[in-house]
């Protein structure tokens, strides 16, 4: 019987039943559409951000930075230790080596540099991968070194090889500040070793580099007869945001219970995968760079409480709307109301009628709202990050239970119009 009155009530006044339904097709085409960025933008503002370079510092146990100073670099240990390159696969080889997405070994030190009119200056040298593919046992066509690990530099020319012993880049300031060109020779000096190279590209946008030459790690290790050695390397590893466990984690590892531990060794935090790192290629300090991660958390917490709030908002506004409809549709059938009272029909009894009405409407409503959505996700995904996003299943039963909330709530403002309503009044035309 009610199923019947219900889809009776649903064929008339087809004009505002409709404008229900937009209202639902709009408001859950806004949670879908915020819920398929919000679920999938953590990976991606990672990857954005890690065309800036690493967030994990791998260097000898004991070991600390060398310091640069303008063009001179300041070494605060009397003696370094090194690390063996064939182990470098090491840090590909962990458990979280799926979020492990680009490395590069570095060896770098002082050397000097001849040009072809026979100016001398000063340089930091920088020897690395570029394109390096390492052969992995599960990854064969793994490739990886500064091209990967920094995608945001801009190069003129062609990337230097690896293992080249005569290709060389330079960056973009040091090419201004030296009159240097691609094409041109330079003879590097360092460790009474001298070089003939050749400039082959020009990096600019490359921070740090800008004032150095950047050579392949083995004509690096040549000229610092350190072979199959290199000093530190750089990971740019996929993170997920910190949370209260991993800043505990973070302050002291041995504070954590076995649960606690477990559970903070199997998450894709920063400091899980240094750890883990420091696990297994033995001899090393994984360092995260703390000031990036808490970056990125930050922003992608931020961007997920905007889209939170926005979602809320649209809850408030789309209950409003419907239940205006909700309230007009009471007016117009204030006849059928007091009938119902009349044959003896109770206030819930009423009150489910018109709020499984709104609840068939708000299903159909969700379910064009969640398709439409998650298209507009992925028009606003394309634009930002110039690719699509996984589609998010899981926003769909999220907008079914958003258009049930908004129902059940709309029709709450039914409750006191129904229970005031006088049916004698009203069916005897007062």
């Amino acid at each position: 019987m009610n199923f019947r009155l219900i889809i009776a009530s649903l064929m008339n006044n087809r004009f505002q039943k409709s404008l229900m339904l937009l209202t639902f097709v709009l408001s859950t085409m806004l949670l879908s559409a915020m819920l398929n960025i919000t679920l999938g933008i953590g990976n991606e503002i990672a990857k954005e951000l890690r065309s800036f370079g690493s967030n994990i510092i791998v260097l000898p146990k004991g070991a600390s930075l060398s310091i640069e100073v303008g063009n001179t670099l300041y070494t605060p240990l009397a003696s370094q230790s090194f690390l063996d390159e064939s182990k470098l696969k090491t840090i590909k080889e962990i458990f979280w080596r799926n979020s492990i997405i680009a490395f590069a070994p570095f060896l770098e030190f002082q050397a000097t540099a001849t040009t072809q009119s026979g100016v001398h200056f000063d340089v930091l040298l920088s020897g690395s991968y570029f394109d390096k593919n390492l052969d992995l046992k599960d990854e064969p066509d793994f490739h990886t070194g500064l091209k990967n690990l920094y995608p945001i530099w801009q190069v003129e020319g062609q990337w230097a090889l690896d293992d080249s012993l005569d290709s060389i880049m330079v960056g973009s300031e040091l090419a201004k500040a030296q009159n240097l060109n691609i094409g041109d020779n330079l003879i590097l000096s360092h460790n009474h070793k001298t070089r003939e190279v050749h400039i082959s590209a020009i990096a600019s946008h490359s921070g740090a580099f800008e004032n150095k030459i950047i050579t392949s790690l083995a004509l690096a290790q040549w000229l610092d007869n350190k072979p199959n050695q290199f000093f530190k390397a750089e990971v740019s590893a996929l993170t997920i945001p910190e949370n209260t466990l991993s800043q505990k984690a973070r302050n002291d590892i041995d504070s954590l219970s076995q649960v606690e531990f477990d559970s903070w060794y199997c998450s894709a935090f920063v400091s899980s995968i240094a750890y883990q790192i420091e696990e297994d290629f033995k001899g090393t300090s994984a360092k995260p760079q703390l000031s990036v991660s808490d970056a990125e958390s930050t922003i992608v917490k931020k961007i997920q409480s905007l889209m939170t709030l926005a979602i809320f908002i649209a809850l408030l506004a789309a209950t409003a709307s419907i239940a205006s409809l909700l309230v007009a549709e009471m007016e117009r059938r204030r006849a059928e109301i007091a009938l119902h009272k009349v044959l003896g029909a109770t206030l819930l009894q009423i009150y489910l009628l018109f709020a499984l009405e709104a609840l068939f409407v708000g299903i159909i409503g969700a379910t064009i709202g969640f398709l439409l959505g998650q298209g507009i996700g992925e028009g606003i995904a394309w634009l930002i990050f110039g690719r699509f996003l996984p589609m998010s299943w899981i926003a769909l039963p999220l907008c079914l239970i958003f258009a049930a909330l908004i129902a059940i709530f709309a029709s709450l403002f039914l409750v006191s119009g129904i229970s005031d309503l006088p049916p004698a009044k009203v069916l005897y035309g007062r």
